[in-house]
This record gives structure tokens, C-alpha cells and sequence, in this order.
């Protein structure tokens, strides 16, 4: 057995492997280097053509609506990079998605404008690719709808709100300092959170609506929801009724997605004590596409609110007014309230974007925005939101989304809502299977529409009106 003292060597021996050893060490300088492996590459777009290539003009530059697919070829080219539609105003992205029949192909995006727009891919390194220009064409419709046929925004919910998450932290927490703050920017209605899941907050208190009335503002609680008890979150938000309250608001997000059965008994309980009329609102995350196990269509439907209050913050999602404003639009008016968007007053966001904000939702026909929060805001954020209301701006109609079989989610399940009510055979899962596309061209066949089986602008129009 080996002793662990190490043994005496010949000299020769010892020089020999001494020698080896330097070599060795040596190698990697003396050998000839061996080639590199080659370094991946970045994406490389050689043609976008439409799905059909109808036309020498298609061929030439794509010439696409609104959820319209382009065949993107190309080099390191893969499925899941992020596609980017950019022009002036901003930018939109979708993914590269792939099949048998169409190879690699994506969707232009609900609220890409209307004109010549830059397409890019930028692949999992943040590697971005050359550019190729396509044309959208403008979506055919009247005027951008903000709600079906005959739904006005509540009264509470129109001109200029606020949002209170800490009211201590608000202007000292005293009502005649909010007030005046209130009053210095045209602030009509304060939201002031009142509950959190099942726990009633302290802060919303009869007394404080009571002082905040008493200087002609309109106070409306807000509740956070989880679906852990709908039971006891229902009962919270019935609660803060005996405030006096002008109105309630539910925030329901990811905590909610896939929770279809809790929303509808919190919104049976919270309907069934407070009336029809009572003015309930919803808010949540703005692209109803990129949150598609949200229920929304149980919020926002028979019974639910009233009022669509959507969280338009734009440099919280890495875009433009414009860009993150249409997408809003075209994903939240299918479910057919009236929008009243919520701005981004935290993060300083530039005046110029604050102003455009307001122009651009006065163009959509909004007659309603707010702004969260007042405890997170700058002076200068003050200022910007203190100045006149700019003038609306001109915008263009930001598209409908387009569904097509194999898709699946809460846009898809407010589809089948919807065509339920003329197609009895349609059985709302949020799926688009083959049924679905069968009452979606019997509907538009009945309607003299083209049967064509695409939710285009004309179905969900026809659909909603």
C-alpha cells in the first residue's frame, strides 16, 4: 500500500518529465491555431411577400391589413423572434410563427398604422435585422368605436381622474390638500383604493368621501382581486358602498387569468347587492392579447361594468403613445364598453407625452381619462397634467383583431359570445375550432358580408352592433 510519501526518482527520469511537462504548457503557443467556430450570425430578411401573393404589387411591396400574415424569408431566421412594425409614431411587435404550409410567417399586429411601415426581427441575442418596408392599408371603418351601439360612459367616469393607492402619501393624506391639488388639474373624480382581496382598506372611510364631496369632487373606491374568495372579495367591495361612494372600480391582472368561475361569482355577488345602475368600472392590462387568460369578457360582460378603464402605460411597456394607444383600442373594444383609458403619471413621463396622450384618446372619441398615481408624481409631471387640454389629434383606426382557427383565449371566448346570439350551436370555450368558423361565415353570410371566415373589421361591427 501506497505509503504517501512520494518516491525518490532516477535524475534522467525526473529531466525527461520535466521536459514533457514544459511542452505541454507549451502547446496551445507553439501549434498552429485551430479554426474558430464560426459565431453565429444575426437574422438576415431577403422577401416579406403577402399569404396569397395575389399581385405583382404584393410582390413588389406587401401591401397588407391589419391582421393580415406575410411569408417572411430569410437567413437565422427561427420561430418565436420578435418581429418589429415600425413607422413614425412608434412600433409594435409580434413573433415569427411557422408552419408546413406557410413556412415562417407573421401577423401584422392590431394597431399598426395605417401607411409605409419598417419591418425587423431581432432574434434572442438582441441581434436586429436589415429592414424591409411594407404598405398597411387603412381599416376600413367609420370612426374608431369606444363602445357598442347605445353605451355611453358613466358620468362619473367622463372628464379628468385620479388614482390614490396610499392616501397618506398623497398630498399629506388631508382631504382639503387633495381637493386642492384636485382642483388645480381638472380632476373631476378620485379613485382612493377601498379594499385589497378580501380586506376592506381603512384609509376609505364615510368621513373622507363626505370631505371630498364637500368640495364638489366625485370619490370612487377600487379593489384589488386575487379569485382566492371571491365570496369574501364581493362582500369587501359591497362594503365600501356605505361610504357613499359615487362609484366602485375592480382591478383584476395576472392573479385573475384562467380564474373564469371565481369572476363570475364575485360579479353575480357584487351586481346582486349594489343594482344594475350602480357605476362599476374595470380596469386591467391594456393588451388584452398579450394577457389572454384574463377574464375580461366576464368583467366587462352581462352585468360587469360598465366602463373599460385600461392601464395605458407607455413607458412601462417600452412604447410610444400612439403605438401602445391603438393597441389598446383594437384589443379592448370588442368586449363593447365604453373606454376610458388610465395615463401614466409615475416615471416622469415627458409632457409632450402626456399632452399627446390626452390628444390622442380625444381623437379616439374618449370622453373620459385618468392617471395613476398622484403620490408617484413629479412637479413637473403636476404641470404637464395642470396645462389646457390640447386640441384632439387626427388618428387613424387602429384594426380589429383578427381571429383564425387555432387561436384560443378571451378575445376568441368574446367572439363566441357574441355569435351566440344568432348561432345557438356555438358553445363559448375559447377555442377557435371548426364550429366557430362555421357560424362565423353563416354570420357573415346572413349579414351580406363576405364569407369569409376572418374577423375583420366589418364582422366585429356587425357583430357588436
Amino acid at each position: 500500500m501506497f505509503s504517501g510519501r512520494r518516491p525518490i526518482l532516477p535524475t534522467r527520469v525526473r529531466r525527461r518529465l520535466a521536459l514533457t511537462a514544459a511542452l505541454v504548457a507549451a502547446a496551445p503557443l507553439l501549434a498552429p491555431a485551430a479554426p474558430a467556430v464560426a459565431a453565429s450570425k444575426a437574422p438576415r430578411l431577403t422577401t416579406l411577400r403577402c399569404i396569397p401573393a395575389t399581385t405583382k404589387a404584393c410582390k413588389r411591396t406587401p401591401t397588407v391589413s391589419i391582421g393580415d400574415q406575410l411569408r417572411v424569408r430569410g437567413t437565422h431566421l427561427e420561430r418565436g423572434q420578435r418581429v418589429t412594425f415600425r413607422w413614425s409614431k412608434g412600433a409594435l411587435k409580434g413573433k415569427l410563427a411557422s408552419s408546413a404550409k406557410l413556412g415562417l410567417n407573421v401577423r401584422v399586429p392590431v394597431g399598426v398604422a395605417a401607411g409605409r411601415v419598417g419591418v425587423t426581427v431581432t432574434d434572442s441575442a438582441g441581434r436586429r435585422s436589415n429592414r424591409i418596408t411594407i404598405k398597411v392599408v387603412a381599416t376600413p371603418a367609420a370612426a374608431p368605436a369606444l363602445g357598442a351601439k347605445g353605451r355611453a360612459l358613466p358620468a362619473v367616469f367622463a372628464g379628468t381622474g385620479q388614482w390614490i393607492w396610499v392616501l397618506a402619501q398623497a398630498d399629506g393624506g388631508t382631504p382639503d390638500a387633495i381637493a386642492a391639488r384636485a382642483q388645480a388639474t381638472g380632476v373631476t373624480t378620485l379613485f382612493v383604493k377601498a379594499a385589497d382581496g378580501k380586506d376592506a382598506d381603512p384609509q376609505f372611510t364615510p368621513a373622507l368621501v363626505a370631505a371630498l364631496h364637500a368640495h364638489g369632487l366625485r370619490v370612487c373606491g377600487w379593489q384589488v382581486l386575487y379569485g382566492l374568495d371571491p365570496a369574501a372579495e364581493a362582500a369587501a367591495a359591497i362594503a365600501s358602498r356605505t361610504t357613499g361612494e359615487d362609484c366602485f372600480v375592480i382591478n383584476a391582472e395576472d392573479q385573475y387569468a384562467g380564474k373564469y368561475a371565481q369572476a363570475s361569482q364575485y360579479v353575480a355577488a357584487v351586481r346582486g347587492a349594489v343594482g344594475a345602475a350602480f357605476p362599476v368600472g374595470f380596469t386591467s392590462h391594456p393588451y388584452v392579447d398579450a394577457h389572454a387568460s384574463v377574464p375580461y369578457s366576464v368583467f366587462l360582460g352581462a352585468g360587469g361594468a360598465q366602463a373599460d378603464l385600461p392601464q395605458v402605460y407607455w413607458k412601462d411597456l417600452g412604447s410610444s403613445v400612439d403605438a401602445s394607444s391603438a393597441r389598446t383600442l383594437a384589443t379592448n373594444r370588442i368586449y363593447g364598453q365604453p373606454i376610458a383609458p388610465i395615463g401614466q403619471q409615475w416615471d416622469d413621463p415627458a409632457p409632450t407625452d402626456i399632452a399627446r396622450f390626452r390628444a390622442v384618446w380625444a381623437g379616439y372619441g374618449a370622453t373620459g381619462v385618468s392617471w395613476w398615481r398622484s403620490e408617484l408624481s413629479s412637479p413637473a409631471t403636476w404641470g404637464a397634467l395642470s396645462a389646457p387640454a390640447p386640441a384632439a389629434a387626427p388618428v387613424a383606426d387602429p384594426g380589429w383583431p383578427a381571429l383564425t382557427p387555432g387561436a384560443s383565449g378571451d378575445m376568441v371566448l368574446r367572439l363566441q359570445q357574441l355569435l351566440a346570439v344568432t348561432q345557438r350551436s356555438v358553445k363559448p370555450d375559447g377555442v377557435f375550432g371548426q364550429g366557430t368558423l362555421t357560424a362565423i361565415k353563416a354570420f357573415q353570410k346572413a349579414r351580406g358580408l363576405p364569407a369569409t371566415g376572418k374577423t375583420d373589421a366589418a364582422t366585429w361591427q356587425a357583430l357588436l352592433g
